[in-house]
């Protein structure tokens, strides 16, 4: 009898992936696959089937009614296509237990492998627990998977940078040392929105020189183009920007 229930439930997952794969594919847009492609060149173009991000949300929405079509998507992991990963990421934000939403995000992670699912998965839960929460994105950001560190970053960047803001988070951020470009790229970003928002207390890390020359030039690049850094910040930063080596000049 055990094995037959396992069976059935095994049949029953996989018949709901079919289903919802067939939903998805029905919303397919091949010109928007076309710009998606270009947008996240990480990804095969065969694994992307073209769906606006309102469309997939209201299809989310309408999943999260059948609990049990719901839960048995949660459970198909890996997905085939980068639809179903940002499907997954966005049943994840409906979720109100804190355990049970970290526990389906960290099962979820390991598998995420675009930035695009990464950072658009953003569970409203997660704020309600400040503490526990941080104490998570320090777990994340240690990570040797690229997403998962990235998530961690951005998780730091999403919750601590006002109310919740300590000068501890600013020192986990600039501890991650990773060679991977999307890490990087979230550490930048992270720390050009610090100084948007804690400007005179992240000033020392780009004074003092506490990230590595391409994080630290990224992010004075992007605070640069910021509408919330002042004119005279701007002209400050310009001033603290680093040589790179000549063979990465072009990265």
């Amino acid at each position: 009898m055990e094995k037959e229930a396992v069976n059935k439930k095994t049949t029953d997952t996989a018949n709901t992936v079919r289903l919802i794969r067939s939903q998805l594919l029905s919303m397919a847009e091949p010109e928007y696959k076309a710009f998606q492609s270009k947008l996240i060149p990480t990804m095969e173009p065969d694994r992307i089937i073209g769906i606006r991000t309102p469309l997939l949300r209201k299809y989310a929405k309408a999943l999260t009614r059948d609990h049990k079509q719901a839960e048995e998507f949660l459970d198909s992991l890996p997905h085939s296509y980068y639809e179903e990963n940002n499907l997954h990421g966005f049943l994840l934000e409906t979720i109100k237990d804190y355990d049970q939403c970290i526990c389906r995000l960290e099962a979820f992670l390991p598998f995420v492998d675009n930035w695009a699912t990464c950072d658009g998965t953003v569970p409203k839960v997660l704020k309600k627990y400040p503490e526990r929460t941080l104490k998570k994105a320090g777990e994340w950001i240690k990570s040797s998977h690229t997403y998962t560190c990235r998530y961690g970053i951005k998780v730091l960047m999403d919750s601590y940078l006002e109310e919740n803001f300590c000068e501890n988070i600013l020192a986990m951020a600039a501890a991650v040392d990773s060679e991977e470009y999307y890490v990087r790229m979230m550490q930048a970003w992270f720390f050009a929105t610090a100084l948007a928002k804690q400007y005179e207390t992240v000033l020392p890390y780009l004074k003092e020189r506490c990230l590595n020359t391409w994080v630290h030039n990224k992010t004075i690049q992007k605070a640069r183009e910021s509408y919330r850094i002042t004119a005279e910040q701007k002209q400050e930063l310009q001033a603290l920007k680093l040589p790179l080596p000549k063979a990465k000049e072009s990265e």
